[in-house]
């Protein structure tokens, strides 16, 4: 019903699907939208890469307020900012700092007539949406409320829609009693507060499991028989156990053999992936600022207010205009020392700090879905509290969206590891994730197989993000999941060249509990997605189902089976020698232990080295020698992942920032050194 509304250039369409960005609301808004004339209603950009729209006609009208507030000069540089970025002039002044949004919407309600809703009297029951559709108000900028018998409507200005205001409240005079104006801020204060707070809460960590049930790790729901299946899983676990306390060493063979064939499809895979030639990224032609679109940039921190000023800093150096840049800060209630490290920095006009609900998990997934409906961008971005993006990163991921087509839904940068010299653990750390992200995902994306995303620095559409029901609340590895999810929507996930520098835990204490949280994740990933092995084919494929049991059960079941196959072979070693109990006997299965894991330390090294050979590093190869009791620790946090899952399956163990050697002010060159190598990287694909 909303879609009679529009009209003549309110309507352009390209192949009968309408991509036109206009006035606040977006396709799919759920109402219709009474009482307003033709050319109020929008429909947004489109999530393809026809990024470009048709400019909006006539002149600047959003400036006539300012005509006596500002220099005519700065009036004209907006106006001629605007005709270059495509969106409206007042947003270039906003965006830019010269006017805030509080000032400038009193000066526009003061010139059109429309009055200011700052939500001081509004509660939940005025507005008459339901509680599901409240993600479309924050989405789309668009409020309904029912305020003494008449429903108007509240608009948060963003794109040319203050253009469209001033030109149509002249034209249509009784809109002043249909429309108010209101903030971004007080918009997103009032939907996060009170009742539709609990709303927003409740959608950003459930709705997944009530949207895609089989695809989420959320807790089942009781209901009638639960306490009988919960006796029944207790009861076969016990039988499970006593079976297994009494099996033959035949069985136990039998188990181990299967264990070490799986472990062997895990390093043939990435082994395969890595050895993979590389094709160079093709260079694209630079997208001019007026044919880029808006970007979100989205960040969830916890008890970080030493991370807050340089992430803030590395956001500021993106080489993206600050006009079309939208950055959501997520942080707890309860966090106050992050709140001031943020309100230190004063107001930051694309900016917006948001108080994820404490309903659900407290867990990263939960705060981005808390952020998520209130991304205006066409394309959204994920970085960590202790993230260093490249500058370029933003129009790098632009051009993997360009090069890998529309099937694409996510582009994965690679992490490197800045602080490496601080411990033997962040050495072995910076090896590893040097072989992952530029040796083994660029070579599994080549295949066409689903990748285990990174934490930071992924890249999505936002529409096809949305559409899959964002990130599962209660995965702690949330990325991984995610990889898996777009697959069997069928979307791919890409690789780019583009560098974020990360800090890596120094101490064993931090490096368990991170470890340990990222296994527990695998397993919980493994188990949603293996739930229905046949739908799982059906839906992701050979490639999917494939390499979900050997890269993300693999990785797992490496870690578990790794002291198991060594405590075999110890044994073997001692009933050959004579030098054990009467009881021990060799295992005939010994030499297919050994291959696996003298496989696995081998693919570990070569994997590590070939990527530092590619970060120019390869002087740090001598870490991989530590690989055997690098292992081993790997195993520790298995086995603790493990006992966490039947225990504290949600628990959201916090990794510790800000306690490498490079945040001390006299200490530039580990700093300077892993910039050097991200250009080096850079290079390497031009």
């Amino acid at each position: 019903m909303a879609g009679r509304y529009l009209a003549g250039r309110d309507r352009v369409e390209d192949g009968g699907r309408v991509v036109a960005p206009r006035l606040a609301v977006a396709e799919g808004w759920p109402f219709p939208l009474p009482g307003l004339p033709a050319g109020v209603v929008p429909t947004p950009q489109s999530s393809n890469d026809n990024w470009l729209c048709d400019p909006e006609p006539g002149p600047a009208g959003e400036l006539d307020c300012l005509r006596s507030v500002l220099a005519p000069s700065l009036l004209s540089a907006a106006e001629a900012r605007c005709r270059e970025l495509g969106i409206g002039a007042d947003q270039v002044l906003i965006r830019l700092g010269v006017i805030d949004e509080d000032a400038y919407l009193q000066v526009l309600s003061l010139h059109t007539g429309l009055a200011i809703e700052t939500f001081a009297e509004i509660s939940r029951a005025d507005c008459p949406l339901p509680d599901h559709h409240l993600l479309r108000a924050a989405e789309h900028g668009l409020l309904p409320l029912r305020r003494h018998g008449q429903l108007i409507w509240v608009v948060a200005p963003r794109g040319f829609a203050a253009r469209r205001l001033s030109r149509l409240a002249a034209a249509y005079p009784s809109l002043r009693d249909r429309v108010r104006l209101t903030s971004t801020r007080d918009l997103s204060q009032f939907l996060l507060r009170h009742e539709a707070g609990e709303a927003l809460g409740r959608s950003a960590a459930d709705a997944l499991g009530g949207q895609f049930p089989d695809l989420s790790a959320a807790p089942v729901a009781e209901g009638p028989g639960s306490r009988r299946r919960v006796l029944r899983r207790v009861a076969q676990t016990g039988i499970l156990t006593v079976m297994m306390t009494l099996m033959s060493a035949s069985v136990l063979d039998m188990l181990n053999s299967m264990l070490a064939v799986w472990f062997l499809a895990f390093i043939g895979l990435r082994l395969a992936a890595s050895l993979r030639p590389t094709r160079p990224q093709a260079r694209l032609p630079r997208i001019p600022d007026g044919r880029l679109p808006v970007y979100t940039v989205i960040a969830a921190l916890y008890r970080e207010a030493a991370s807050v000023a340089p992430l803030m800093q590395a956001i500021g150096e993106l080489d993206y205009p600050r006009e079309k840049l939208d950055v959501i800060i997520v942080i707890e209630l309860d966090d106050l020392e992050t709140r001031a490290a943020l309100a230190r920095l004063g107001p930051i006009p694309h900016v917006q700090v948001l108080l994820a609900p404490p309903l659900g998990p407290r867990t990263k997934p939960k705060a981005l879905n808390c952020a998520l409906p209130f991304a205006r961008g066409i394309f959204t971005a994920v970085f960590d509290a202790e993230d260093r993006p490249d500058p370029g990163q933003l129009r790098a991921a632009l051009d993997a969206f360009r090069i890998g087509g529309h099937e694409v839904a996510c582009a994965q940068a690679s992490l490197c590891i800045e602080n490496q010299s601080d411990s033997w653990l962040s050495r072995m750390f910076a090896a590893e994730y040097a072989g992952q992200f530029d040796v083994f995902l660029p070579g599994l994306a080549s295949f066409g197989a689903p990748l285990p995303l990174g934490g930071s620095s992924n890249h999505f559409r936002t529409a096809i993000l949305r559409r899959v029901g964002g990130w599962d609340a209660y995965n702690v590895t949330e990325d991984a999941d995610l990889g898996f999810r777009l697959a069997r929507f069928g979307y791919r996930s890409t690789t780019f060249a583009s560098t974020t520098l990360e800090e890596a835990p120094a101490r064993f204490g931090g490096w368990l509990r991170q470890r340990s949280r990222w296994m527990k994740g695998w397993m919980q990933t493994w188990s949603v997605h293996m739930r229905r092995p046949g739908r799982l084919w059906r839906e992701a494929g050979a490639k999917g189902f494939f390499t979900l049991n050997a890269v993300v059960g693999g990785n797992v079941l490496s870690a578990l089976a790794f002291p198991l196959l060594a405590a075999d072979m110890a044994v073997d070693v001692l009933a050959r020698s004579g030098g054990g109990p009467g009881w021990f006997a060799a295992s005939p299965l010994m030499p297919l232990y050994l291959i696996a894991i003298v496989a696995g330390f081998a693919s570990t090294i070569v994997v590590g080295l070939m990527g530092l050979a590619r970060r120019g590093q390869l002087r740090q190869g001598w870490i991989l020698a530590l690989t055997p009791l690098y292992w081993a620790c790997l195993s520790i946090a298995a086995w603790r992942a493990l006992y966490q899952l039947l225990r504290e399956p949600y628990r959201w163990e916090k990794t510790e920032h800000g306690l490498s050697q490079r945040t001390r002010p006299n200490d530039t060159s580990q700093t300077l050194g892993s910039r050097a190598v991200a250009l080096q990287r850079q290079r390497r694909y031009r």
